[in-house]
């Protein structure tokens, strides 16, 4: 990742509104700062979400909270719980995420 025209800066998070994105089931709650050319998430799934769709951006996701599934393409599954995370590049492995229980992430792409 090479991240460009970004100056030192802090967040609140808790002062960014959320958006919604509803999933196939459940929903995701998104607080997006985009600065330069990056996007940093601040992301909760509700209990029982599942991606409408495969992703194919790249990320660095770290689960702060909850339990993640995520399915690559390919049909291998990982399951990160709380303090684990992931990263992958653009265009490298579509996947996609769900959760029976809900999780809270931060993510970077």
């Amino acid at each position: 990742m090479n991240i460009v025209d970004v100056p030192f800066g802090t967040m609140d998070w808790s002062a960014v509104e959320p958006t919604e994105h509803r999933g196939e089931t459940g929903e995701a709650y998104w607080r997006t700062l985009e600065i330069g050319n990056i996007r940093v998430r601040m992301v909760e799934y509700t209990p029982g979400y599942v991606a409408d769709h495969w992703c194919s951006r790249g990320h660095v996701l770290l689960v702060l909270e909850g339990e993640l599934t995520t399915e690559l393409k390919d049909g291998r599954v990982f399951v990160l719980k709380s303090g684990m995370s992931y990263q992958v590049a653009d265009q490298a492995e579509p996947h996609r995420s769900s959760t029976e229980t809900g999780a809270k992430l931060f993510i970077v792409d």
